[in-house]
């Protein structure tokens, strides 16, 4: 038995994990469907799955926000979301933001965002395939899916579960960057998802004083790494207190970016 590629369409095999996409509800009405990836926590998914929402939306497209990290929400708190999300017959409907950007996120179904969710792995990608099957997501250019960390049931529920036409690799400028990226990207060739590109995180800190870049984590390794798999860099975000400050504040909207998502609002 030959090993499995995972590209069923050239498969001739009798397999019953062929596909196990997931129709959307018989409402939605969605264009493209990128996934917001990292092979680690904490470099900054979320944050770049608001701002490229934030940034698509600014350019007239319908945006749609799908939190899949279950376990630990945070895109409701970075738009000052406080609505409970409702439900008809059809199906659940997103909470819009201030800016007009539906959001589907476990902490707009709990009664506290406090509240944890200790699930184990397939329910949590059971709730993540929901958000997809059972959610309205109406006239909808643009579903930016902000993943959980690593490689584990969830990214694997989504890879299989929803037709993602492209991942955005988060990454930081450490050394360990490479194998970062490098599980990211070896999941998205073995689930024959497309890699849009790779977008740093933290890459300097501006000086208050003189405006000289600071490299805090020292010198970026994200050029090289991107040579080594073949993918292109198409982001740069430096450390910013005031935007961190607007993500506390549930401000992101409002938030001027500047040019740090051009390129990569121009990839999608």
């Amino acid at each position: 038995m030959s090993e499995c590629n995972h590209d069923c369409s050239s498969c001739s095999s009798n397999c019953e994990s062929k596909s196990f996409l997931e129709k959307p509800n018989k409402l939605s009405k969605i264009g493209k469907v990128i996934g917001i990836v990292s092979g680690k926590g904490g470099v900054g998914k979320t944050l770049v799955s608001s701002m490229l929402a934030v940034n698509m939306k600014k350019n007239g497209k319908n945006v749609g926000i799908l939190d899949a990290d279950v376990t630990g929400p945070s895109i409701p708190k970075a738009f000052g979301i406080k609505k409970r999300a409702e439900g008809t017959d059809d199906g659940l409907i997103p909470v819009k933001s201030k800016g007009g950007i539906d959001v589907m996120s476990i902490n707009l179904l709990l009664e506290n965002d406090t509240d944890p969710v200790i699930w184990r792995g397939p329910v949590i990608g059971g709730v993540v395939k929901q958000f997809w099957t059972d959610v309205i997501w109406k006239d909808i250019d643009y579903l930016f899916v902000d993943m959980p960390p690593g490689t584990g049931d969830v990214p694997l529920t989504v890879f299989q579960s929803i037709p993602v036409d492209g991942i955005i690799i988060v990454t930081s400028p450490q050394e360990l960057v490479s194998m970062i990226v490098g599980k990211a990207v070896k999941m998205a060739k073995m689930m024959n998802i497309p890699i849009i590109g790779i977008i740093e995180n933290m890459s300097w800190l501006e000086c208050p004083d003189c405006g000289k870049k600071i490299k805090v984590f020292g010198e970026s390794h994200v050029d090289e790494v991107a040579i080594e798999y073949g993918i292109p860099v198409i982001g740069r975000i430096p450390i910013c207190s005031e935007l961190a400050l607007a993500c506390d504040k549930g401000e992101i909207e409002s938030f001027d970016s500047k040019d740090w998502f051009d390129e990569a609002v121009s990839n999608l």
